[in-house]
């Protein structure tokens, strides 16, 4: 079977730049020039950045606001398994023609200028969403904020930066304070921004930020609260109180990020239904998502399968404290990690509930971590670890020990997007 048009068009702009990451708005200014300006022709943008939590976030707006009848058009990145799920038009993932069609478009309004592949398919979706008509359009940051490609529409109906960490340091910054500053850049002249829980060394950086841009901040622990009690969700801002349903992303940290999301959707009017709908109807796969079916779920019917892409020290917390607020189970890891991410900081709070580490390198990545510094890093933080070439062969090793077993596989977006390829 031939590949995909866009497929070929999409590995023809991998050559377009020698680097992957180069941050700047000069080389997507100019493309959007001379495809007439798309960002000044969107519905409503609502801009979200941040370290964690901002996918999961953008997924509860977009399921808030779909569930009040709005169209929505939404981007994010990385894809999973195939790159139509970046662009999602009016509800829809974009089609396969459509998608050949703009890619074609922006190739050829490029002219074989030098320009990053995130670069051009940002432009790209700009192209599409404004194109067909729609309420509202959700922009995921790609990395940073201030010079990230969807940086580029001057005045959005809303930003959100949801908690804000240590990652990307090569290109944010050492500090905390320097990461945050590039994740305030999304911020506004005069553009209320809804902040997500943030480390005081953060939030007084995007708070000087929005000071000085006359932004309003809708900043969580000030203007609004969120908490879990008694098996519901409370959410309390200067408009009330709503008692809505746990977020169905699993993990305490979704609850932060559906408070987010809920103070969005209140800023934008809308009433308690759809911030119940927010919370309760989201979907965001690889996000502590359940494996029921496909060949690894068939080859482990009594196994408690997990996928997890989170891959940061912060991630690693969150995964922690999800793990335990599980029943008691016998809790296997299958972790593999790309070379430019803290494995130390992201496997130390892990340490406590894992059982065994089974590390794999990500099939098809040449920036993995490779399977045996994966377990040299898993035995420094304290939890017993083998290699396995795959997966499946990991699988395979657990549950012929324990066929009952909790299994997370984790430690990257990547091999999330590998693991759902192979068990779709």
């Amino acid at each position: 079977m031939s590949a995909p048009s866009s497929d070929i068009i999409l590995q023809r702009m991998m050559s377009l730049h020698p680097k992957i990451i180069d941050l700047t708005l000069e080389r997507v200014w100019r493309l959007l020039a001379s495809l007439g300006h798309p960002e000044k022709a969107l519905p409503p943008v609502i801009h979200i950045a941040g370290t964690n939590g901002k996918g999961s976030t953008q997924a509860m707006i977009r399921a808030g606001l779909e569930a009040a009848g709005k169209r929505v058009h939404a981007y994010t990145s990385p894809h999973l398994v195939r790159f139509h799920e970046r662009i999602r038009l009016a509800g829809e993932l974009v089609s396969e023609p459509a998608l050949s069609a703009l890619l074609d478009e922006c190739e050829t309004a490029n002219g074989g200028e030098g320009i990053t592949y995130f670069e051009i398919t940002t432009c790209a979706a700009l192209l599409a969403f404004a194109r067909c008509p729609a309420d509202y359009t959700l922009l995921e940051v790609g990395l940073g904020g201030r010079l990230d490609a969807t940086n580029v529409v001057e005045r959005p109906a809303l930003t959100v930066i949801t908690p804000v960490s240590l990652d990307h340091q090569q290109y944010l910054g050492e500090t905390l304070p320097e990461i945050a500053a590039e994740k305030a850049g999304i911020i506004k002249r005069d553009v209320p921004c809804v902040v997500g829980p943030q480390d005081d060394a953060a939030l007084a950086v995007i708070e000087r930020t929005a000071a000085r841009l006359g932004a309003p901040l809708l900043a969580y622990g000030q203007n609004w609260h969120v908490w879990e009690e008694r098996d519901r969700l409370v959410f309390q801002d200067e408009n009330g109180l709503l008692d809505l349903p746990l977020p169905n992303l699993p993990g305490a940290h979704q609850v932060q990020n559906a408070g987010a999301a809920v103070a969005a959707l209140r800023h934008l009017g809308l009433d308690e239904v759809a911030c119940a709908a927010a919370v309760s109807q989201a979907e965001w796969p690889a996000r502590m998502q359940r494996l029921r079916r496909g060949p690894l779920a068939e080859s482990a019917p009594q196994a408690e399968l997990w996928l997890d892409g989170g891959h940061n020290p912060s991630a690693g917390e969150a995964l922690a404290a999800t793990l335990a607020r599980m029943p008691a189970r016998n809790t296997r890891l299958i972790c593999g990690m790309l070379n430019t991410k803290d494995i130390a900081g992201y496997l130390r709070p892990l340490a406590a509930h894992a059982d065994r580490l089974y590390a794999v390198s990500i099939p098809g990545e040449t920036a993995t971590l490779s399977a045996d510094d994966t377990r040299v890093a898993a035995k420094a933080a304290g939890i017993t670890a083998e290699t396995a070439r795959s997966v499946s062969e990991a699988l395979a090793r657990i549950v012929a020990d324990d066929p009952a077993a909790r299994v997370l596989i984790c430690g990257s977006l990547y091999l999330a997007g590998s693991v759902l390829r192979d068990n779709g």
